[in-house]
């Protein structure tokens, strides 16, 4: 039996391997567009002054504006696999 010698190369760090791809820079702007989008819905849809709004709410909304970014660009369905 003869066994060839198998090369492995560095894959790089887990920054150079998911964020700068093309589908991790569109998933990066998405997050942050629907972060900034959040905050401008949260803003204006409450009855609240904004001196009232504290800055726990302002994350919350953020969080989840990111979060609903994050799931338009990596849903089954934006990948055509639905």
């Amino acid at each position: 039996m003869e066994f060839k010698k198998l090369e492995i190369k560095p894959e790089g760090n887990w920054v150079k391997r998911n964020i700068r791809t093309p589908q991790g820079r569109k998933t990066m702007i998405y997050i942050a567009i629907g972060a900034v989008a959040g905050v401008i819905v949260f803003v204006v849809t409450q009855e609240k002054k904004l001196a009232e709004i504290t800055a726990g709410e302002i994350i919350k909304s953020m969080a989840m504006g990111g979060f609903f970014g994050f799931f338009i660009t990596n849903s089954p369905c934006a990948r055509n696999q639905c």
